[in-house]
């Protein structure tokens, strides 16, 4: 029997999940991935004394599981590497991926999480700094305005940070070690345009991450006796899911993010990453959110924006 086309015509419509709309949502859980990493980080200081070369090695050793399952496919595949090659993943591996991942743990010590996003978020320009004096890159009037929108943002939030520490030398010690971190990563994200072309870009992203879990392991087995993995669960918890879900994962949902929908708009689904840290810092880790906080995060994100303009 036919179906009365006017109680047909009632129902609701099923919308269909696009591409563009999946690619958008997938953005923005890379986004909200990633951001939260430092508030993982900050809960774990919370529960134990746990300290930085400990916590590092956790999260990437479990995350080490994952990353085989991913690298056994993808080795496979490719032409072989040649020395050069390993030379350059050894560097990016230890110095841009490990070593900067190193010092944010260790700033993390001393500043808020909403001050660590902004910071690490100037990487972008720093790596165009680098492809100026070191590869020949050609330096244009935008990348200064980015960089006075970017660092003018960060120096707000910096005073705001000083006017609420009662140790103004923590807040130098950690701006200053995540300003490293910053640094170290854009001394990654320059060297990876030249190791990707030789490898690709899944190959690459496989075989740093794995360096950098062995530089990881190599740090800790050195300096740590192997009870300083005796610690409350809640650690094990907050580093699993730092492995996970601000490790793993966003990786992966950032790439199908860029198969749908595009890097540019991808990139520009990203910039709420600090905002995310902002608000989960303020709920999760009492940590103030201010107006200060709020105008250096929206000048870093406006000179972030000038840097996707300019590309």
């Amino acid at each position: 029997m036919a179906e009365d086309p006017r109680v047909a015509g009632n129902r609701p419509l099923k919308r269909k999940l696009t591409p563009h709309m999946l690619g958008f949502g997938l953005a923005v859980l890379a986004a909200f991935g990633f951001s939260f990493k430092a508030i993982f980080v900050k809960l774990a200081y919370q529960v134990a004394p746990v300290d930085p070369v400990t916590l590092l090695m956790l999260r990437m050793s479990m995350a080490l599981p994952l990353i085989l399952l991913t690298a056994i496919p993808v080795l496979r595949k490719g032409p072989a590497l040649r020395g050069k090659d390993y030379a350059l993943l050894f560097l990016l591996g230890v110095v841009g991926y490990y070593g900067s991942s190193m010092l944010d743990f260790m700033g993390l010590q001393y500043i808020s999480a909403g001050l660590e996003r902004l910071i690490l978020f100037t990487y972008p320009m720093l790596t165009i700094l680098i492809g100026v004096f070191f590869l020949g890159k050609t330096f244009e009037r935008k990348l200064l305005l980015a960089m006075l929108l970017a660092y003018g943002g960060i120096l707000v939030a910096f005073v705001h940070d000083l006017n609420v520490s009662e140790d103004i030398r923590s807040v130098v010690i950690g701006g200053s070690l995540v300003l490293g971190c910053a640094f170290l990563y854009a001394i990654y994200s320059a060297g990876s345009e030249i190791a990707i072309g030789r490898m690709g870009a899944i190959k690459f992203s496989v075989l740093a991450l794995l360096i950098s879990v062995l530089a990881t392991q190599t740090h800790f087995l050195a300096v740590r006796p192997l009870t300083s993995l005796i610690l409350p669960w809640p650690v094990y918890a907050y580093s699993a899911g730092m492995a996970l879900f601000s490790t793993v994962m966003p990786i992966f949902w950032l790439s199908s993010a860029v198969s749908r929908i595009g890097a540019a708009r991808a990139v520009l689904i990203g910039l709420i990453g600090p905002i995310l840290t902002l608000v989960f810092s303020w709920w999760l880790l009492d940590e103030p959110i201010s107006v200060e906080q709020l105008l250096g995060t929206g000048l870093v994100v406006c000179g972030l924006l000038v840097i996707i303009r300019r590309q």
